[in-house]
């Protein structure tokens, strides 16, 4: 019995390892985290960076944006190619908001919709 017993372990065993290397092998399901902010403290400022520094341009993929909205009179909103259109918050929210998002190649630009003329910036996917 414990013959079969240890046979079943290392088989399972071994198939456990073989799932872990073809998820290795086939990618995560993690992305780049993008920080973007606006309103800190009331500020009429909207940024959003990657690793401490600002986004110009980024690879086409995935990437998680983190929202940080600093006050109730702002927001922070994503429009890009071919229609594309996300609002990560809105007036009145005050806090943050993470979402995950597929971008794709194009000019994107981020604003705040109550102050869009000047609260914004730009960045391009390739």
């Amino acid at each position: 019995m414990k013959s079969r017993y240890s046979l079943v372990a290392a088989a399972t065993a071994a198939l456990v390892a073989a799932f872990v290397v073809a998820a290795a092998a086939f990618g995560s399901s993690s992305s780049t985290k993008l920080i973007g902010t606006t309103g800190a403290n009331d500020a009429f400022k909207i940024t959003l960076t990657k690793g401490g520094h600002s986004v110009k341009t980024l690879a086409a993929g995935t990437y998680t944006f983190v929202i940080h909205d600093g006050s109730t009179i702002h927001s922070f909103a994503l429009d890009g190619p071919h229609g594309f259109a996300k609002d990560f918050t809105t007036v009145p929210f005050k806090g943050t908001k993470t979402a995950t998002i597929k971008l794709k190649a194009g000019k994107y630009k981020y604003y705040c919709k109550a102050h869009e003329s000047q609260m914004f910036g730009h960045f391009t996917v390739h």
